[in-house]
């Protein structure tokens, strides 16, 4: 089964409302003269997600993800924002458990899991993030640390839901650091992940699912990182703040 690639901008903590609306202008405008074939997702920080939406309905050249989700339907905890809302204003998916969340906010696999289950109800697609610190990798303990993240994240979830989930593999290492994991690294994590998934779901699952590569991906290494069997596309971050490099990944992900 050959699955389409996709292509995600997590813009993380940038831009003021002008250059969030400048950017958006300057993808629409590339986007539209260049038609890339694959499935293009950006994740703006939460104020302009209705900008983005607005512009997403209108125009249909991209889809809108959230950068977080809380862990709670609705009530008293200030400062979060919940699933039901990000729905509210046409978000389709968002990013659950980046390295950076659960290092700098303590997000653990219980809460993570959590996050996705309210996402799905709201059929907001997950784009679930697992990967390993250097530590871990340095001591090969890559495996197991991804092993326990996708299982403690994810295999609660029945046939009908996982379907409806993106992995995202983000070597820790490699996130803002401009080092990238080598196509053969990237391969190697992708194949053990998909096998996972084979070995609770099956194999129409494993084939189906997505699985996209983050951690320095950019215009110039993509297409090669693309070209690995298991590498449906890239969790874009730095090169998504940059429209033209964005789109060239993108273009990079059609070939």
């Amino acid at each position: 089964m050959k699955r389409n690639k996709i292509v995600a901008g997590n813009w993380k903590m940038n831009l003021d409302f002008e250059e969030a609306q400048t950017l958006i202008e300057d993808l629409e405008n590339l986007l539209d003269e260049k038609q890339p074939s694959c499935e293009v997702i950006i994740c703006p920080p939460f104020p302009y997600l209705e900008l983005a939406t607005d512009e997403a309905s209108e125009h249909e050249l991209f889809e809108v993800g959230a950068q977080n989700v809380a862990a709670w339907e609705s009530g008293a905890y200030t400062g979060e924002v919940s699933a039901k809302m990000l729905d509210s204003i046409g978000v389709s998916c968002c990013i659950i458990g980046h390295s950076e969340r659960r290092k700098y906010f303590g997000e653990d696999n219980k809460t993570l899991a959590a996050k996705v289950n309210l996402a799905l109800q709201y059929e907001i697609v997950p784009i679930f993030c697992v990967g390993e610190v250097l530590e871990e990798r340095e001591a090969n303990k890559h495996f197991d640390v991804i092993r326990k993240q996708v299982e403690e994240g994810l295999f609660h979830l029945d046939i009908a839901d996982i379907e409806n989930v993106i992995i995202a593999y983000e070597p820790v290492w490699a996130i803002g650091t401009g080092k990238t994991a080598t196509p053969t690294q990237a391969q190697e994590v992708h194949a053990f992940i998909r096998k996972l998934v084979k070995e609770k779901y099956g194999d129409d699952i494993a084939s189906q699912i997505h699985i996209l590569y983050g951690g320095s991906c950019n215009a110039k290494n993509a297409s090669e990182l693309f070209a690995q069997p298991d590498v449906d596309g890239g969790l874009i971050g730095g090169a998504s703040l940059k429209a033209e490099d964005f789109v060239s990944i993108c273009e990079q992900a059609s070939k």
